[in-house]
């Protein structure tokens, strides 16, 4: 409710939630004269999923330190994975404006089939579920919201748009391609792309880049369950 507020009454916030993954679209496509669109839409829809995970840790900061709303939580019936759970899908709110208009690019551009929309669909859960596990994990360690609010842009900055996922790693040269596999959204990008055609990899490369992701996922979300600071003791 907060967001849709915030949306309906602050167009501005509703301008700051679309502008960034499609300025990068738009850059992309202009760049590469139009060839780069279908992935640049792809690219659009990683850095928002990805974004709305990571921003959780500056909301949750926020209040855990200025509403002291964890320390309620903390001594209610309300677990941590419940309250995880909420907030999330309260994220995903904030992300509906770009995530309709990316979505309705891809059926016009793309035409998926049912298999390949499974197959987005499925990569894009297991990359949000990474970058909600850190951004939930990150914000019980903070103290301070502003700390959060930087932490959030740099690590949107880090994995979304260093990393090639809206292009095909192809046009990162051989030599600084492991660079790129260090983040879990290169390995997301690759599975989108080679399953819309716009990157052609061996069945082994795309095996190995679902165990990555999933076994990134399985790691941080294990992380955030066992060893975030949830209540001081």
């Amino acid at each position: 409710m907060n967001a849709v507020y915030e949306m309906v009454n602050y167009p501005i916030v509703l301008l700051s939630a679309v502008i960034a993954p499609f300025s990068i679209l738009i850059v992309i496509t202009f760049i590469s004269h139009g060839s780069l669109f279908g992935t640049a839409i792809e690219g659009g829809l990683i850095m928002t999923f990805f974004s709305s995970g990571i921003s959780l840790q500056s909301d949750l900061s926020h209040l855990k330190n200025d509403f002291k709303l964890q320390d309620m939580i903390v001594s209610s019936p309300t677990s941590s994975t419940l309250y995880m759970a909420g907030m999330t899908l309260a994220e995903i709110v904030y992300s509906i404006p770009s995530l309709v208009i990316l979505i309705v690019l891809a059926g016009i551009y793309l035409h998926p089939s049912i298999l390949q929309i499974s197959i987005l669909s499925i990569a894009l859960l297991l990359m949000f579920a990474i970058s909600v596990a850190i951004g939930f994990m990150l914000s019980t360690f903070s103290n301070d919201v502003v700390q959060s609010y930087a932490f959030s842009r740099l690590l949107s900055l880090l994995f979304t748009t260093v990393p090639p996922v809206y292009y095909p790693i192809t046009y990162v040269p051989a030599d600084y391609r492991y660079i790129a596999y260090l983040s879990p959204t290169t390995y997301v990008a690759e599975i989108m792309q080679s399953a819309t055609g716009y990157l052609k990899i061996s069945t082994n490369m795309i095996t190995f880049d679902w165990v990555v992701l999933s076994a990134v996922c399985a790691i941080v979300l294990f992380l955030a369950i066992k060893k975030t600071r949830w209540k001081d003791v």
